[in-house]
């Protein structure tokens, strides 16, 4: 080769490569370095439908130059920033809505790349990147009209992924895949979602006091209910506190019966065991009321506790739980009176009971003693009548004299000369005893003064 042709060569080359670069396109110089050849594992490469044996040949006068063109397409992701500005939404409010995506040529799949390969060679990264753009924003503008703001805003996941599937199948038709789709920002000229969130806040801020006066609302029933269940506790100490006692006493009596029976036996065996009968009779009787007024306490105390809860299940209000806190206090306190009051009639009748027994049994002993001495009466008769009376001769001057004992001053006059001073107050005493047995006969018909007395000695 002549040092001419060099040189011709040599600026031939030279201006070929700057077209090239100027196309993006690769150009290989394969008589004068067929061994330069380079790949990137990031760039595909095709010849433009030429096979690299069987390269394009040009003939400049003697000189034969065989030259190779290449096209290259980027398989870097590229980055997308889908915006939509005031589009319509499904109840015609408009908003912007922008989006992040990534995309790539896949060039694993080669059905997809030869579809990218047709589409995109000899096209830029930025000229690739506008195609997927506006294709992604026109569906992006697709769904939003499709879709409420609300619906948008609140369920953004459901809106990616409603992008990301639509967008998908069609840019999957030029080679190109959607590698991530997701939504950055939502706004509106309008104050739409303004208006939404303030609707939200005073919601939750609406919530929230309900719930503060429900929380009171439960505390003062909770402090209600413990104070219920604390006087119900009382009561029933005190209910059976009641119950011990009066087991007790009705031991208590059911022994002194017993006792008191085995001691009368020999004197009224009828007439005690006619009162044994009659107490037991009593007794069954107590035992029956007892247990009934025991069963009218539970049956009262659960209908407490069944107003109590459904009481709890309508009180819906502070005023209303104060007022039936307020309520099952006077309950209480009315119930407390009433058992109060109860247990002291019961206690009064139970006395009255016994002490009606004792007085029984103390008139029949009486009237058995009575009936004995009357029995001696009628053996002695006048004799027995005459002691008796006797007996309480004393009493009678005792009597007499009793109001003159109790004088703080006497004063006496003497009508001549009749006695005084102490033998005139004797006089008289004397002669109050001396009109008694004329007074006696004429109650009993027996004259004393006449009759022989009969020492009767005990």
């Amino acid at each position: 080769m002549c040092v001419t042709c060099a040189r011709f060569s040599s600026v031939f080359f030279f201006f070929c490569r700057l077209w090239a670069l100027s196309s993006h396109h690769d150009f290989r110089w394969k008589s004068v370095c067929p061994s330069l050849h380079s790949a990137n594992p990031k760039v595909f490469t095709n010849r433009d439908g030429l096979s690299l044996n069987s390269p394009k040949f040009l003939h400049i006068s003697d000189i034969s130059l065989s030259l190779t063109l290449f096209f290259r397409i980027s398989l870097n992701t590229l980055t997308l920033n889908v915006k939509s500005d005031k589009v319509y939404t499904r109840h015609g409010v408009p908003i912007s809505v922008t989006g992040i995506a990534q995309v790539k040529i896949q060039g694993q799949n080669k059905e997809m790349l030869a579809t990218a390969c047709q589409m995109f060679l000899g096209k830029t990264e930025t000229e690739i990147s506008q195609i997927a753009l506006e294709t992604l924003e026109g569906h992006q503008r697709a769904i939003i009209a499709h879709l409420t703001v609300e619906e948008i805003y609140q369920d953004r996941k459901k809106f990616s992924e409603q992008v990301f599937k639509v967008a998908s199948s069609d840019l999957v038709n030029m080679g190109i895949g959607v590698v991530s789709y997701t939504l950055k920002d939502v706004h509106d000229d309008q104050d739409y979602l303004q208006s939404l969130g303030k609707a939200r806040t005073a919601q939750v801020q609406r919530d929230a006091r309900i719930g503060e006066a429900q929380y009171k609302r439960d505390a003062v029933i909770r402090e209600a209910h413990a104070m219920q269940e604390k006087v119900s506790a009382q009561y029933v100490n005190e209910i059976e506190m009641a119950k011990a006692q009066r087991d007790y006493e009705l031991k208590k009596a059911a022994y002194d019966i017993e006792i008191n029976t085995k001691k009368a036996e020999s004197e009224m065996a009828y007439q005690l065991q006619v009162a044994k009968t009659k107490q037991r009779i009593e007794e069954e009787k107590m035992q029956v009321m007892v247990v009934e007024r025991t069963q009218q306490i539970t049956l009262q105390e659960q209908e407490i506790s069944r107003k109590e809860k459904e009481l709890e299940a309508k009180v819906k209000k502070p005023a209303e739980a104060e007022k039936y806190r307020l309520e099952k206090l006077a309950e209480a306190e009315r119930l407390q009176l009433i058992m109060e009051a109860e247990a002291e009639a019961e206690s009064i009748r139970m006395k009255g009971e016994a002490e009606a027994f004792a007085l029984e049994a103390k008139g029949r002993a009486e009237a058995e003693q009575m009936a004995k001495k009357a029995e001696a009466f009628k053996q002695y008769k006048e004799g027995a009548m005459v002691d008796m009376l006797l007996e309480k001769l004393p009493l009678m001057a005792e009597e007499i004299s009793k109001p003159l004992s109790a004088a703080q001053k006497v004063t006496m006059v003497s009508s001549g000369g009749s006695e005084v001073g102490a033998a005139k107050l004797t006089g008289e005493v004397l002669d109050i005893m001396t009109r008694l047995p004329a007074t006696i006969e004429k109650l009993t018909g027996v004259n004393i003064s006449q009759t022989s007395l009969f020492i009767y000695i005990k």
